[in-house]
């Protein structure tokens, strides 16, 4: 049930779509935006039920998460619905979008139905998903694309398995243009990638660890590339990491391709020697790079290439992580330290605010063609209200994930939620609020 009319006063509104970045108000009606600008309400006191003043504070559309496994069913240990869409409060985001690689998979109509039941039974943050390209993500056999659309599913991915085999990508290029779906791929060819758990270099030489080359990952966008040309379909890259990567997909871009790719925090906040001295809490797929690469990935979101940040939150339990590094699960949590790590990039200089909430409100709206993501009258009023200038430090003994397989505790932040909003319902607000 929404709140009647709620009045959201002394806010900095934020909103990339429109450019939008001004001191006004926010009128909430019915769990709709009903009116919001600069000028709203200065002829005299709101005649509404609530007033909620934002003290100054940013307000923008709510955040989007494009890159979230929730393990439920199969891990409930790991994540569940619930702790994830807590998780998703706490770190400002109002909807995100679940990978297929659960168990079962999301390869079929009652997979979809499941996470749109759980959203509806929970009435927290919004949960979207995947449907898996191939059955059980085997990387075989196609999966009844159009059905899952149909039923829910925004675009199609295996998740964290690249769909190796050219002809069956192929076939699922050729197929999504058809219903003019959006294809997802994990960069990584599997042969080169092989036994490898971090960066190849010098690094992971000295600590002898196997280690995954940069080429794995180009390589394989270069040659699904090739088959975007051949057959005109919308393709997307997950959490690009390195150099030639941006290079590849820029040129793409620069060719007319219908080519859209994102990357997450930890490719611009951390680099390989993160792994230090074999921390598992570091160990995610793609592996972190070096240096090198990191400041490639600065430069790609500074420039437009890479068009939107997703928080990869990835979570495992302590038996999954404290293990030898070789042993490990690849992947961290980071949905309540996605606003902050993108921040870094507006703190460093290398993004407008603006630009840099964009990454997490507009342009994964825009690439999945969903709701949301602007500030617009008779939108849901899904939004998030936050200081950007607040300093702290993480802490993992905060996190609500049930999961906790974070590398960034104990690092110094600035920028902080305060608020979220989900269909004019405050389901999250912290403490200083």
């Amino acid at each position: 049930m929404s709140e009647g009319r709620i009045a959201y006063l002394n806010a900095r509104l934020l909103d990339p779509a429109s450019g939008l970045d001004a001191t006004g108000a926010v009128l909430v009606e019915d769990g709709k935006i009903a009116d919001f600008g600069p000028g709203l309400f200065k002829g005299g006191a709101p005649s509404v039920s609530r007033v909620i003043d934002c003290q100054g504070n940013c307000l923008s559309p709510g955040f989007i998460d494009m890159r979230v496994l929730v393990p439920e069913p199969g891990e409930e240990h790991k994540e569940t619905f619930d702790s994830a869409s807590e998780a998703a409060l706490a770190g400002g985001i109002t909807a995100y979008v679940c990978l297929p690689n659960t168990e079962p998979a999301i390869d079929n109509v009652a997979g979809v139905q499941y996470v749109a039941r759980r959203a509806r039974d929970l009435k927290r943050a919004k949960a979207y998903c995947y449907g898996a390209i191939t059955k059980g993500l085997e990387g075989k056999e196609l999966t009844e694309l159009g059905l899952l659309h149909e039923a829910g599913a925004l675009a199609f991915t295996d998740g964290d398995k690249a769909v190796a085999n050219a002809k069956v990508m192929h076939r699922a290029l050729s197929y999504s243009k058809a219903f003019d779906l959006l294809v997802v791929q994990h960069p990584a060819e599997p042969d080169l990638v092989g036994s490898g758990v971090m960066n190849k270099g010098e690094l992971s030489s000295r600590l002898g660890l196997g280690g995954i080359p940069p080429e794995a990952e180009v390589m394989m966008i270069e040659r699904d590339l090739r088959l975007v040309e051949m057959t005109g379909a919308r393709y997307h890259v997950a959490h690009v990491s390195t150099k030639m990567a941006v290079d590849v997909i820029r040129e793409a871009k620069r060719k007319g391709l219908k080519v859209t790719c994102d990357t997450a925090p930890h490719y611009f906040a951390l680099n390989e020697t993160s792994v230090g001295d074999y921390r598992t809490f570091a160990k995610v797929s793609p592996p972190l790079r070096d240096e090198f690469d990191r400041r490639a990935i600065v430069e790609g979101l500074a420039d437009g290439t890479i068009d939107l940040i997703a928080s990869d939150h990835i979570p495992h339990d302590q038996d999954s992580k404290r293990l030898p590094f070789a042993l490990a699960e690849f992947g961290i949590i980071g949905m309540e330290t996605l606003l902050a790590l993108t921040l870094e990039l507006y703190h460093n200089g290398h993004l407008s605010l603006l630009d840099a909430i964009a990454k997490i409100t507009q342009k994964p709206a825009h690439v999945l063609r969903m709701g949301g993501g602007r500030l617009k009258r008779g939108e849901a009023a899904d939004l998030t209200i936050f200081d950007p200038d607040r300093p702290g430090t993480i802490r993992e003994d905060g996190f609500r994930s049930k999961s906790n397989n974070s590398p960034y505790d104990g690092r110094p932040i600035q920028g902080r939620v305060m608020a979220t909003i989900v269909d004019g319902r405050m389901l999250f607000k912290d403490e200083g609020f």
